[in-house]
C-alpha cells in the first residue's frame, strides 16, 4: 500500500480517477516553489502569533493558522487552482454547488506525536453519509518538504468504504511522503492524520478543502475575512467563499437576496435559487 503520485500535468480526469479508487494522491510540483515562499513570507507573522494546540487532537506541539484568504493574497491563487477546482467539481457532482470549508497552514513542530486516525467527514456530526456521496474534497499543499521523519501526513488509501471505527492506528498508514509545492489530495471519507514530527524542524501544510454548498463551512468565512477586504475581491473568489445560494433556498439574505449582491450593495432580483435537480 503506497500513495499514488501524478505529475503537475496529469488531467482532471486522472486524479479524478485516482481519487476514486484510493480516496488520496499525490500531484508532484502542482505549485511554483516561489508561490510557497511568498505564501510563508505573507503568513509569517501570524504563524507566530499562533497558540499551539490545547489537546492531543489538536496537537500540543502543533500551530493551525487560518484566515488566509484575509491575510495572504498569494493564497488566493492556491485556493481558486483551475484544475484542483475541476476535479473538486467532479468529485462533489451531486451537488448543487460546492464552496471553501477552511482555509489553515498546519505547522507541527518538533516531537509532536502523531494524530488520531480519523475521518475528515466526522466534523458533521458523524452524521453517516452514503458510502457513494462524497461531501468534501481536501488539499494539503507542501509548504515544506513531507518526509516520514517530520511528521508528513498519514493515510490509509482505499479505506473510504470501511466502516466508521475509532480503532485505527499508524501502523495501518503510509506516509504521503512529497516535496515543497506538491499537493496531496483526498476525500472526507479516507482514514488519515497527521504525523509523528521526530525532526527537529517544523512540518508545514497549507489546508484548503470545499465541500457541497448545503453543509456548514468549518472556517466562517464571512468573519475570518473582514469585510473591507471582502469588498475587494473578485466575485469568482467571493462566491466560492461562500457569498452565493447554496442548493435551492440556502444562504439567502433578509428579502431573498443573494449574498454577493449585499456585499456589493447592488439590488439583484430577489428569488430562492435553481430548484431544478441535480444530476444523479
Amino acid at each position: 500500500m503506497s500513495v499514488t503520485h501524478l505529475p503537475a500535468t496529469a488531467s482532471a480526469n486522472e486524479v479524478h480517477d485516482v481519487l476514486q479508487r484510493d480516496a488520496a494522491l499525490i500531484i508532484d510540483g502542482l505549485a511554483d516553489v516561489e508561490l510557497i515562499d511568498r505564501i510563508a513570507s505573507e503568513m509569517r507573522p501570524y504563524i507566530e502569533a499562533t497558540p499551539s494546540g490545547t489537546d492531543d487532537f489538536s496537537g500540543r506541539a502543533t500551530k493551525r493558522t487560518g484566515g488566509l484568504i484575509g491575510r495572504s493574497p498569494a493564497t488566493h491563487q492556491i485556493v481558486q487552482h483551475p484544475m484542483v477546482l475541476d476535479v473538486v467539481g467532479k468529485l462533489l457532482h451531486r451537488a448543487k454547488n460546492y464552496q471553501l470549508h477552511l482555509t489553515q497552514l498546519i505547522s507541527i513542530g518538533p516531537d509532536s506525536p502523531g494524530q488520531t486516525i480519523h475521518r475528515d467527514q466526522w466534523a458533521f456530526d458523524f452524521f453517516e453519509f452514503p458510502d457513494d456521496y462524497d461531501v468534501q474534497c481536501n488539499t494539503i499543499w507542501a509548504m515544506t518538504d513531507f518526509t516520514e521523519e517530520n511528521g508528513a501526513t498519514r493515510l490509509m488509501p482505499g479505506s473510504q468504504h470501511l466502516p466508521n471505527s475509532f480503532e485505527h492506528t499508524i501502523d495501518e498508514t503510509v506516509p504521503a511522503e512529497m516535496s515543497k509545492g506538491s499537493c496531496l489530495l483526498y476525500t472526507g471519507k479516507v482514514y488519515h492524520g497527521g504525523g509523528e514530527n521526530r525532526s527537529d524542524n517544523t512540518r508545514i501544510g497549507m489546508n484548503i478543502t470545499y465541500n457541497v454548498g448545503w453543509l456548514r463551512q468549518e472556517e466562517n468565512q464571512y468573519l475570518s475575512v473582514p469585510r473591507e477586504i471582502a469588498e475587494e475581491l473578485p466575485d469568482d473568489l467571493l462566491r466560492l467563499m461562500g457569498y452565493r445560494t447554496g442548493a435551492y433556498a440556502l444562504g439567502y439574505v433578509d428579502d431573498l437576496r443573494d449574498p454577493l449582491d449585499v456585499l456589493r450593495g447592488s439590488s439583484g432580483a430577489a428569488s430562492f435559487g435553481d430548484s431544478a435537480a441535480p444530476k444523479l
